[in-house]
């Protein structure tokens, strides 16, 4: 699995980081960005950071 982020509408917030460290950080730009590859071990956390992003801007694909 991977973490696709548009980071056009991204608005900085730092949840996806916060919840899913292994599979996102927020970049010197302020945005957010994929910076690890889904694992079995951090699937749950990066869907709920998926899902808890307020502007809907992450996507997760298998």
């Amino acid at each position: 699995m991977k973490a696709i982020i548009d980071r056009s509408g991204c608005i900085g917030c730092g949840l996806c980081a916060d919840i899913c460290p292994e599979v996102f950080q927020m970049a010197e730009d302020g945005l957010a960005e994929v910076v690890g590859e889904i694992t079995p071990e951090s699937e749950a956390a990066a869907q709920e950071a998926a899902e808890s992003c307020p502007v809907s801007v992450i996507t997760i694909e298998p």
